[in-house]
């Protein structure tokens, strides 16, 4: 396992990581790596976020859209 050092932090923000961390019952460690974990994981493209946060709510299995025609682009020539 790898280890992290982070310097500089802000008080405010080191207050709200233990407030935070006294919420959830687990050490101020423990909840920055929970943080640092989740936000890692996080998918790049906005789409995979609304089907990992609506998906549940509608049931399996995911949506499914429909075929598209392709269409060809427009000319702009004079």
């Amino acid at each position: 396992m790898a280890n992290l050092s982070i310097r500089n932090l802000d008080d405010e923000t080191v207050a709200t990581l233990r407030r935070r961390a006294r919420r959830h019952g687990v050490s101020m460690e423990e909840e920055v790596r929970r943080i640092l974990k989740r936000e890692a994981a996080a998918p790049e493209r906005l789409g995979d976020l609304a089907v990992r946060l609506f998906a549940p709510a509608y049931g399996e299995p995911a949506l499914e859209l429909p075929e598209r025609e392709i269409h060809e682009p427009m000319g702009f020539e004079g």
